[in-house]
């Protein structure tokens, strides 16, 4: 996806940036999935993240064709084009901030199962030491991943 005549990511990322939070290990055992592509990597990837393969900055997830079950932690500071196609490729999960922006209505009317988790948790790294600004859900599309997030929390249908 490009904004206006430029890639949203135009520089390989080379050092951690303000939108550089992982998600705990825990989340992913409690879910017990594996995904074919974390949308959003670091680079090199995470190494407890459970996925087959991933899209660094680098790679510009945005551009790549999403195939299977996705894993989803998008940049907090530009993550309307990724629930956009989030949404539009409908089977996998998302860990998304609550905002007031319209990709948040946008989700919330589609039947998206959303999570809010009902562990506390920090994230992994980041320039404050894991702790955001913002409460965070999950959402999910595919019943596999609607399952998974149950471990997280009681599961919402939204439409």
């Amino acid at each position: 996806m490009t904004v206006g005549n430029e890639r949203l990511f135009s520089v390989r990322q080379e050092q951690l940036t303000r939108d550089d939070y992982y998600t705990p290990a825990w989340i992913f055992e409690r879910m017990g999935l594996t995904f074919d592509i974390d949308v959003c990597a670091p680079p090199g990837g995470i190494e407890w993240l459970p996925a087959v393969r991933y899209f660094t900055q680098e790679d510009d997830g945005l551009l790549q064709p999403w195939e299977g079950r996705v894993w989803m932690n998008p940049p907090y500071s530009q993550a309307t084009p990724w629930v956009r196609k989030f949404i539009e490729h409908r089977h996998g999960v998302a860990l998304l901030g609550h905002a007031k922006s319209a990709w948040h209505n946008l989700l919330w009317a589609t039947d998206a199962a959303i999570v809010v988790p009902q562990a506390y948790f920090n994230f992994v790294g980041g320039p404050s030491g894991g702790s955001i600004f913002t409460p965070v859900f999950f959402a999910a599309f595919g019943e596999e991943c609607i399952d998974a997030v149950r471990q997280l929390g009681p599961v919402r249908r939204i439409a």
